[in-house]
């Protein structure tokens, strides 16, 4: 869309748990539109405030998601910004609420055929059956939280109850998945296509909250060191994950390679972080394209869906 002499609204922070990160990808991409010559202004979206409210007071005319996790990655911003006629950034409220949804997205991933890790929902309870289905050592996750809050990965049985307890304080069902051990490769699609890869190795067990965006020993291998063959698997079943849940403009797809070669989707991320530690930027740059290039080409794509 033609955007010049728009007025742009970054909306960032919000009331979720990843506030703190929300923020950083803000302001981020705000420095980065306004040093292009953009009217860009910050809306930065605080527990208790309206939100429709801030916009109309800052004027916005096309907003700039920076948020993440719910209440921003869920669908829910992207449906009111559908009925105030504003459009914005990344996917629309069906793509943004499924992708959210780790139980939503595993299933259509079965039932499209993009492979993905073995998983159950535990109900309640200690979770005893979805343990003997999955199996040690496991993940137990949250199914509707970003950025690995509430995940655990579980290596002997002892370990379960406390997983779940963790689990449970945060939004969504709680889900046990196969732990795929290997190469943590996330694929970037912009403009809906297939940006390039970057191989993750935290100096911890995981690829948590803390080696996202607190410590500075996690190293990023762009492009991730891994056959052609591997890097066209990845890439296809990256696109097919997007496709499926019905993303458009850009997301992060993160998945697993196992050292025989067995690849995983784990999940697909419609808003990724844009902060200096996040992997969209890293790949991009590694594709050629600079930060605010890449925050323009994002803006490009901002329309309404619905």
């Amino acid at each position: 869309m033609d955007l010049r002499g728009k007025r742009i609204g970054v909306i960032m922070g919000g009331p979720s748990s990843e506030r703190e990160v929300s923020l950083k990808t803000g302001r981020g991409v705000l420095e980065a539109l306004l040093a292009r010559g953009h009217d860009a202004v910050a809306v930065d979206w605080r527990e208790g405030q309206g939100l429709p409210a801030a916009l109309q007071q800052e004027r916005v005319e096309v907003a700039w998601i920076a948020l993440h996790g719910v209440w921003g990655e869920d669908g829910c911003v992207q449906g009111l910004l559908e009925c105030l006629r504003i459009p914005y950034t990344g996917s629309g409220v069906m793509g943004s609420a499924i992708a959210m949804d780790k139980v939503m997205s595993k299933r259509i991933f079965e039932h499209v055929g993009v492979p993905t890790a073995r998983w159950r929902i535990v109900d309640g309870g200690a979770g005893e059956d979805a343990v003997r289905a999955v199996g040690l050592p496991m993940v137990v996750k949250p199914s509707r939280e970003g950025s690995s809050v509430g995940v655990t990965i579980v290596r002997e049985a002892a370990g379960v109850q406390a997983a779940l307890d963790e689990a449970r304080r945060f939004h969504g069902e709680v889900i046990v998945e196969e732990y795929v051990a290997g190469q943590e490769i996330q694929v970037a699609i912009l403009d809906d296509a297939v940006l390039g890869d970057v191989e993750v190795r935290p100096a911890k067990e995981f690829y948590d909250y803390e080696a996202k965006y607190l410590r500075s020993d996690t190293r990023y291998l762009c492009p991730a060191p891994i056959s052609d063959e591997a890097h066209r698997r990845a890439a296809e079943i990256a696109l097919a994950a997007h496709r499926a849940l019905g993303c458009s403009g850009y997301s992060r797809v993160d998945l697993m390679i196992a050292p025989d070669g067995r690849a995983v989707c784990l999940e697909v991320n419609t808003l990724p972080g844009m902060t200096e530690k996040s992997l969209l930027p890293k790949i991009a740059a590694a594709a050629g394209i600079d930060y605010a290039t890449l925050v323009e080409r994002i803006l490009d794509g901002a329309s309404l869906k619905a």
